[in-house]
């Protein structure tokens, strides 16, 4: 018996959840399948067959705790696979059975309106795969289980096709809930408690705090409108907001260091290059992927480099090397409406920008009120190693290079 063990999970992780097991005990594997997926609190992480064989034993259950070189099951490298052997039975007792006498009374089929949809009280299911298969119309009766058991587990529900079924009419729901429920439970991904436990370290660890500033985007806005076609067509990159406020931060880093630096016991570790963490919002919650050496990047690269990992960040597709090595991050609650907020600080960074929405505000210049595109941007900070005047030095360089991009040339 070969075992199937807990592969090691990446820098500082040292437990996952077992997501789903994509092969049933008997099942044949070729070497490179895989077995089962474990999520961790970054990413999603594949366990594959090292040999040809059959999965004689699963150890452990989806939804089981498990930490790195734990056994997950068991490999038989010398079984014949079951399921061929089978194959010939299962394949004659699936024969048609022959049709019932002539004189037998037909039974009418119900017209194609009132055919009942399939009752997922009578499936071995989930309650979160019968709420996305209700919600996407989907007969949770026609798709194979992969649980213990056979269950149907959330995983197998989002990765069949949706299908649309005959419409049955819905009493009206609240949050999720079914007819009579008031309240619903769901049990935390192992994703959900890292980030909670990350953002209550963070607030626990740091003395931290909050400055605020604000921007006036139409130099920016003029010089995205002028560019941004030309970028789409001749680089093939979408010209965003972000590569300019990316550039900013760089060169304000460097002029304020300790902003870009990290806390080790007694030490200060100045980091002389920028990891830039940009946090992305995905279905499986908030991951911040980062970018290497954004300093060293012109805007074209960074525009191009920040669409690709959003994209695999969104798609679930991150590696270790994305979500590792950090040194400084920005947010921006302003695609989601957010005008003005206090970002915690992705602990052990001891700096986070935020971002917020762009709004036409009446603003005082050169003695005239005028209507401008203001955004509110935050800096929140570990005050241990950064000075309240560094902070605020630190979105007024920010505020200056925005307002006046041709200045980010310089250097």
């Amino acid at each position: 018996m070969l075992p199937i063990k807990v592969p090691p999970l990446g820098e500082s992780i040292v437990e996952a959840t077992v997501s789903r097991w994509l092969k049933k005990e008997g099942d044949a594997v070729a070497a490179g399948d895989t077995l089962v997926d474990l999520e961790t609190d970054k990413i999603t992480v594949e366990v594959p067959a090292l040999k040809p064989g059959v999965l004689a034993k699963r150890s452990k259950a989806e939804g089981e705790v498990v930490h790195v070189d734990d056994v997950l099951g068991e490999l038989d490298e010398t079984a014949v696979p079951a399921t061929v052997g089978a194959a010939t039975t299962s394949t004659a007792q699936a024969a048609p059975k022959p049709a019932p006498p002539a004189s037998s009374a037909p039974t009418a089929p119900l017209p194609a309106s009132r055919v009942p949809p399939s009752q997922p009280d009578s499936v071995k299911s989930s309650p979160a795969a019968r709420k996305i298969a209700d919600e996407r119309g989907i007969d949770i009766a026609a798709i194979a289980g992969t649980g213990r058991g056979g269950v149907v587990s959330k995983p197998d529900v989002l990765a069949a096709p949706t299908q649309q079924r005959p419409a049955v009419p819905q009493q009206p729901r609240g949050n999720g809930a079914t007819p009579g429920e008031r309240e619903t439970r769901e049990k935390m991904t192992t994703r959900r408690k890292r980030i909670a436990e990350n953002l209550l370290q963070s607030q626990h660890a740091t003395a931290h705090l909050t400055t605020f500033n604000e921007i006036d985007m139409s130099a920016i806005n003029a010089l995205r409108e002028k560019y941004k076609e030309k970028v789409e067509k001749e680089h093939g990159v979408k010209l965003t907001f972000m590569p300019f406020f990316v550039r900013a931060a760089c060169q304000a880093l460097k002029q304020f260091p300790m902003v870009n630096a990290q806390i080790d016991g007694d030490t200060i570790i100045y980091k002389h290059y920028v990891n830039m963490g940009i946090a992305v919002a995905s279905d499986q919650g908030l991951v911040v992927p980062n970018i290497k050496d954004a300093d060293r990047k012109g805007t074209i690269e960074l525009s191009a480099e920040i669409g690709e990992i959003a994209k695999r960040a969104r798609d679930g597709k991150l590696t270790m090397e994305d979500l590792t090595g950090g040194t400084f991050t920005i947010t921006n609650g302003g695609v989601f409406g957010s005008l003005v907020s206090t970002p915690i600080i992705n602990y052990p960074q001891v700096g986070i920008l935020g971002l917020h929405k762009t709004q036409d505000r009446p603003v005082a210049v050169n003695g005239e009120v005028k209507i401008r595109p203001m955004m509110y941007i935050a800096l929140s900070y570990d005050h241990r190693i950064v000075d309240g005047q560094q902070a605020v030095l630190f979105l007024v360089r920010i505020k200056e290079l925005v307002e006046d991009p041709a200045a980010m040339l310089i250097e």
